[in-house]
């Protein structure tokens, strides 16, 4: 079987696999989150936390309570970091430096998961289980209940309540990501994942020393860094690790579980606002994106020019042979589509288009299909602008799911596609203006530059995978990227949560013969062109600095 041909299966497999599990999970996670009923372990963490789970909240208190959690998070997992010597089961390895504590605990309690450590070098059981594993489940739910908040605001009228926060937490990490994940684990064992708390132990000569591994509960945090869309790894190799990812059918599921959440989220949105064809309608759009950026991903690494590629059978550097060029490319388009950043093979050994494809899905923000509720609520900022551009052209006001969207609604989506491309862009022009970060590049011309673009471009937009190649355990980096994290993360949903009780407030619109139809392939066409038109307008002149004048030069 040609390589060609079995990355094209694979995909269809995929394809199919993620075809029969959307309905049901899609109905299951709309269920979740509309249930009035609340089971008997979740009333224990309401009543541990004080929590009311029944009391409605508006969005300023739902902003609170995300951001009040959010920083817990992040001081305790510095801690934890910070007093790691002491701590028992931490392998013999010291205390995590203050810069890169607060990086790592920022970058986990973001969604990011970028790691400037080695880790199988660096932390300890303790941390790896009881800190980063369980903020792979915690931010990952954090995403998932501001996605529902924003849902309700275009569900309900007349009211500005958009939920409970603390019962969305709970429910999508105890009903939703723990089952899922569990059963996942299972999987990966079953598949050659190690999953234990050994000590470090030497297995052999290589190159003429001892050469040392240490175990880990790593198929367990395997399963949630996947389907929670995080990506950080228990190896510095990520998901090329045969610990983390042993085969092609190991690779297969992580890839499913990447997806599965973020794609059935559609269907959880149509249930949820009383109409499934507007969940079929974002679903075409997120999923053609995806089918042509792998499309164009398996063709410039499958066919790229020169002998050598030609000879290989295409750009096999940095790739893992037990995967190949096909795994690789479906792999890498699904993680930097989604906030995930986990990595399967090393995106700096890409060719010069494949590095820009994989830039160009971040850059999109992360919506096709996107990360764990951050896809469906970027997607669904950007299905507004779509609808008020469309009302432009036609010269009516325009409507979306029954909700006008005016001043005030335009604004909070203006400001929310903004603040990510300012981020990027801005420490970008710095690093490269200044003369410490550069020092930090293997590489020089356009190349170099694509690895800091592509670090702030992962940082700012949540998705933690590298380019490889830039040394970024350094003051400047942990420091600025660990900020682009956290306001990346957390300034967007300020502004999805006030466009969400603004929504709520508005009472419905009767849909007229001139109202567009958002739920027909013309809109799913018309949110796609949106979309490209916005990404291309911001980050073209990067983008031809970087990856496109690297293609074009090879």
């Amino acid at each position: 079987m040609s390589p060609v041909l079995s990355g094209v299966l694979q995909l269809l497999a995929l394809m199919v696999a993620l075809g029969l599990v959307y309905r049901p999970l899609g109905d299951y996670m709309a269920g979740v989150y509309s249930s009035p009923k609340h089971l008997r372990v979740e009333k224990w963490i309401y009543r541990a936390v004080g929590a009311n789970p029944a009391t409605q909240m508006r969005w300023p208190a739902y902003l609170r309570g995300v951001l009040g959690f959010s920083l817990v998070s992040v001081l305790f997992l510095y801690a934890m970091q910070r007093v790691q010597g002491s701590l028992p089961g931490s392998l013999g390895f010291a205390s995590i430096d203050p810069d890169q504590a607060f990086n790592t605990a920022a970058s986990f309690v973001a969604n990011t998961n970028w790691q400037s450590y080695y880790g199988e070098q660096a932390m300890g059981h303790v941390v790896q289980t009881g800190g980063l594993a369980v903020q792979n489940f915690l931010s990952a739910a954090v995403g998932m209940a501001v996605a529902v908040a924003l849902v309700r605001g275009f569900a309900r009228h007349r009211t500005g309540e958009l939920g409970n926060f603390w019962a969305d937490l709970v429910r999508g990490t105890i009903r939703i990501l723990l089952p899922i994940a569990l059963i996942s684990a299972v999987l990966l064992v079953a598949c050659g994942a190690i999953q234990n708390f050994a000590g470090i132990h030497e297995v052999g000569q290589f190159m003429g020393g001892s050469q040392q591994w240490n175990g880990g509960a790593v198929a367990s945090q395997e399963a949630i860094k996947e389907l929670g869309t995080n990506g950080g790894g228990y190896f510095n190799a990520n998901s090329a690790h045969p610990f983390e990812n042993p085969n092609g059918l190991s690779n297969l599921l992580e890839i499913f579980l990447i997806l599965v959440i973020p794609l059935s989220l559609t269907r959880t949105f149509g249930r949820m606002t009383g109409s499934v064809k507007q969940g079929y309608a974002i679903l075409g759009a997120m999923v053609t994106i995806w089918i042509v950026f792998t499309a164009l991903m398996m063709w410039t690494e499958f066919h790229h020019g020169g002998p050598a590629f030609e000879l290989a059978g295409g750009a096999t550097e940095g790739k893992e042979t037990r995967f190949g060029i096909g795994a690789s490319s479906i792999f890498g388009v699904a993680t930097t589509l989604t906030s995930t950043g986990a990595v399967n093979s090393f995106f700096s050994s890409y060719t010069g288009f494949g590095g820009g494809i994989a830039l160009l899905g971040m850059q999109l923000g992360e919506i096709a299909p996107g990360g764990v509720g951050s896809g469906l609520y970027g997607i669904l900022i950007m299905a507004v602008i779509a609808v008020f551009l469309a009302g432009l052209m036609v010269g009516r006001t325009p409507e979306y799911l029954g909700k006008k969207i005016g001043t005030r609604e335009i604004k909070f989506a203006a400001c929310y596609i903004l603040i990510t491309p300012a981020l990027v862009l801005c420490f970008t022009g710095v690093s490269m203006v200044l003369g410490t970060p550069v020092n930090s590049l293997t590489n020089s011309g356009a190349h170099g530059f694509s690895e800091i673009l592509y670090a702030y471009t992962s940082g700012a937009n949540n998705n933690g995978s590298a380019f490889a190649g830039l040394n970024a355990d350094t003051q400047w980096f942990n420091t600025t990227i660990g900020l682009a994290m956290l306001l990346g993360r957390f300034l967007p949903m300020v502004f999805v949560l006030a466009l969400a009780g603004a929504l709520a407030e508005q009472k419905p619109v009767p849909m007229t013969a001139g109202t567009l139809r958002t739920d027909k392939p013309l809109f799913s066409g018309l949110l796609v062109g949106t979309i490209m038109i916005v990404a291309g307008l911001t980050y073209f002149p990067a983008l031809a600095l970087g990856p496109l004048a690297e293609g074009l030069a090879s």
